[in-house]
């Protein structure tokens, strides 16, 4: 199992979830390595920006940013191994973060399997970006999904980052919750038309401003509140980034 790691360590942590319709509540994060989309504002690209990816982010160049050597940012991890470390935690709820766990299906079922399992059971929660379906075998030990369908502003092809499929399986899952990244105000309506094509109830919908940085969330969130009292969407913060930046691990 690939976990994304620093020194060695990997990235399992426990906090508070900042996003989406869970926020505020404690959980243990398991972040995996590996996406199959290269979005440009991510957050996380030390899971997949690795030398000799020819995809462009906005950090490559930058101090502290360019191409990740993957051998630095990688664990190699048995899910036992990842069990062992959430169980560490007196904590009983677990997301599946990346990157894009559902990459790596088979080792997430044995995780959620060995813990829910043990006494006292464990609850799990999945983000994904809503390009690939969960076997029946990990639906089953899910208790939500957190879906993030990514748009324009990623700077993907519409052909990579809209699975028409994966969304409408998502759409008729009563588990799963849609979390968008708005930048701009022209993103509000790209979402819009995404939603009405995919037959996504609107009630199920979360717009997140972008940013890494306090203010330039607060920025996009003066405008972005006005359009989701327009649409009926729900406007969800990131708590992560206003308590700790952008610290890994946090």
């Amino acid at each position: 199992m690939k976990i994304a790691g620093l020194g060695g360590r990997p990235e399992v942590f426990y906090s508070i979830q900042g996003e989406g319709r869970h926020a505020g509540r404690p959980s243990v994060f398991v972040r995996a390595a590996l996406c199959n989309l290269t979005c440009r504002w991510c957050d996380t690209d030390y899971t997949w920006n690795w030398r000799g990816v020819t995809a462009e982010h906005e950090r490559d160049g930058r101090p502290g940013g360019g191409k990740y050597d993957p051998s630095e940012q990688v664990v190699e991890i048995e899910p036992e191994a990842v069990c062992r470390l959430v169980e560490a935690f007196a904590c009983r709820d677990v997301v599946a973060t990346g990157g894009e766990p559902l990459l790596q299906q088979e080792a997430w079922t044995a995780v959620a399997t060995r813990l829910q399992t043990a006494p006292g059971g464990y609850r799990f929660d999945f983000e994904t970006n809503g390009t690939l379906i969960p076997s029946a075998e990990l639906d089953a030990r899910v208790a939500s999904y957190n879906v993030s369908p990514k748009t324009a502003n990623s700077g993907l092809a519409a052909r990579t980052r809209e699975r028409s499929d994966a969304i409408r399986y998502f759409a008729s899952n009563p588990k799963a919750w849609f979390k968008f990244v708005v930048r701009e105000p022209a993103d509000v309506e790209e979402i819009a038309a995404l939603v009405a094509r995919h037959g996504i109830d609107r009630e199920r919908v979360d717009l997140m401003a972008e940013g890494t940085e306090p203010a330039a969330i607060r920025a996009r969130q003066r405008w972005l509140v006005e359009q989701c009292k327009r649409l009926g969407y729900r406007l969800t913060d990131r708590l992560q980034v206003h308590l700790w930046g952008a610290r890994r691990g946090v």
